[in-house]
């Protein structure tokens, strides 16, 4: 059997994906097929380090070694061939708590901060809770993938922006972006004195086809102003250790982020992160061809299903990450009709398409990093429930 058809109860282990869903979406007894985190365990390699320093037994303050860094360093050259330096790297807590130390870093209230919708929707809160104003690009459906609206972007920028935020690749309409694309990204920021912030969580689950490039790789200059985010956690599932890390060439730059941290008491990780992020990084990547292969095979199960016994809903074409954003519109339903029909007629838990923001009405977003039993049970379902439409 393969090891990602396992299905492992998590219910009842303080999950977010499982166990709130009451609390969430009204109703207990759902699949729970939303928050962009895996029901797969971590690679055995991976727990074994982990259950090590369990028996050593003593959890006191940990610091950073340079086996920490030199397992990013490696990993950046393996997977992106991106020579990078010890000093750029700065651990943090977790990305949407990057994102909001840098705009607390590098904008002031009430500047304007860009983003592409539909998007992770903790973008936007980042940008409000902190009293800046959101501006929005929104990216433009072509047939059965988005691109970036160029006229509308430099528009957008050109109107006093200070910083854009770049999901990369695309939460939740999984594009990885093309190198002309991002160059093209890069041109004008650097031409409207932008702060380009490019979240890169999901940089390794990129399908067979595609190729993920990292932003500050396009230009000298374009790393010269920019910080680039990345974590082990939608990788290798261990979302639960925050532990994510900035790159950032700039000195600068680099040197603004690391007084905020200091500001905030930030000088220590967590034990378990710093362990879980060189074994995966060190050990992990077979566990991450598996992976793939068997992330993509869902996709394609996934496709064909709906095409076959519910053409109504059309997939958008996914090129990386787990998540599978959903075209909905052909039911012809209200946002609202849709979000309960997924819920109560169908049992499944899945992302209200509308939280992503402007473009994402009519849609919701499946996770499908999970068995492919789950899945087929998920859209068995579904297809019930839209037949009784």
């Amino acid at each position: 059997m393969n090891r990602f058809d396992q299905i492992i109860d998590r219910k009842n282990t303080k999950c977010y994906k499982w166990d709130y869903n009451k609390d969430i979406f009204g109703k207990e007894k759902l699949l729970s097929m939303w928050v962009a985190d895996m029901d797969f365990q971590a690679p055995q390699e991976v727990l074994k380090v982990l259950q090590k320093r369990v028996d050593h037994g003593i959890f006191g303050y940990t610091g950073l070694t340079d086996s920490f860094y030199d397992s990013i360093i490696n990993w950046m050259k393996e997977r992106f061939d991106w020579e990078i330096k010890k000093d750029w790297i700065i651990a943090t807590p977790g990305i949407v708590i990057s994102i909001n130390f840098a705009i607390q870093t590098y904008t002031k209230e009430k500047n304007k901060i860009l983003v592409q919708t539909p998007v992770y929707y903790p973008f936007f809160t980042s940008i409000k809770n902190n009293n800046r104003k959101l501006v929005i690009s929104e990216l433009k459906l072509i047939d059965d993938h988005y691109e970036m609206d160029f006229t509308d972007l430099e528009k957008k920028l050109a109107d006093d922006v200070k910083m854009m935020i770049l999901c990369s690749p695309h939460n939740p309409v999984s594009r990885v972006w093309k190198l002309e694309e991002l160059q093209r990204v890069s041109e004008l920021c650097l031409k409207y004195n932008v702060l380009l912030i490019s979240d890169e969580i999901h940089s390794d689950l990129i399908f067979s086809s595609n190729k993920h490039i990292p932003i500050p790789t396009i230009s000298n200059q374009i790393a010269d102003s920019s910080l680039t985010m990345f974590a082990p956690s939608k990788t290798f599932n261990v979302a639960g250790l925050s532990l994510s890390y900035l790159i950032i060439p700039n000195k600068k730059i680099r040197v603004k982020f690391q007084k905020t941290l200091l500001k905030l008491g930030l000088h220590s990780g967590n034990v378990f992160g710093i362990e879980a992020l060189e074994a995966s990084y060190q050990y992990g990547r077979k566990w991450l061809e598996e992976l793939l292969i068997y992330i993509e095979d869902n996709y394609t199960f996934t496709q064909q299903y709906l095409q076959n016994n519910i053409p109504q809903i059309k997939v958008i074409r996914m090129e990386g990450t787990y998540l599978l954003w959903l075209d909905c519109r052909e039911l012809d339903l209200s946002q609202k009709e849709l979000v309960n029909l997924f819920i109560n007629k169908a049992g499944l838990a899945l992302n209200d398409g509308s939280k992503f923001g402007k473009g994402g009405e009519g849609f919701m977003r499946m996770n499908l990093g999970c068995s492919r039993k789950l899945i087929e049970k998920a859209l068995m379902q579904l297809e019930s429930a839209v037949k009784n439409i």
